[in-house]
């Protein structure tokens, strides 16, 4: 647990360097002792993905993670706690189609690939060209499928203003 702007947070990052930032079952137990750090200090919950998805090396089980994390998730929002992901280039796959996309406020990087399969393999399954710049942060904006796009330098000053707000005290 740390402080964004001298408020408790609990904040997940992916290390795409390592294999892919690929979702296994050591990902899903961190995401889930995450989740249930953030609800025991009634802190928010900041997840950074970078992945290309669910870890193919271990098989079902890590398709497993996806309504693991999923619920996970749903623990911290039922404790009325703000849920903010940060998308950077790439969150794909199995990433993308559980914990990722479900944020209460989803913040992406410029020009950052979202999405759950690649472009040519949804081109050849619905036999249609794909519009300019699809699956990229920008474009996903444009269409209401993410909040905001923020430079990294700027994304700090963001969590601060944005945590501030929702964790405000009620009235």
């Amino acid at each position: 647990m740390g402080r964004i702007g001298g408020q408790k947070s609990i904040v997940v990052a992916f290390e795409f360097n390592f294999m892919g930032g690929s979702m296994g079952t050591a990902v899903g137990a961190g995401l889930v002792a995450a989740a249930k750090t953030a609800v025991k200090h009634k802190a928010p919950l900041i997840v950074i993905p970078s992945s290309g998805g669910a870890r193919m090396q271990e098989g079902i089980l890590s398709l497993m993670q996806m309504p693991r994390t999923t619920i996970a998730v749903r623990q911290v929002k039922e404790a009325g706690l703000p849920y903010i992901t940060i998308l950077t280039d790439p969150t794909t796959g199995g990433v993308s189609a559980s914990f990722a996309m479900l944020g209460d406020i989803a913040i992406a990087e410029p020009g950052a690939m979202i999405g759950f399969a690649g472009a040519r393999v949804i081109q050849q399954t619905i036999r249609h060209a794909l519009p300019e710049g699809f699956q990229t942060a920008e474009y996903l904006l444009e269409h209401g499928m993410i909040d905001m796009v923020v430079p990294r330098q700027q994304i700090k000053g963001r969590l601060v203003a944005l945590i501030s707000l929702l964790m405000k005290p009620r009235v």
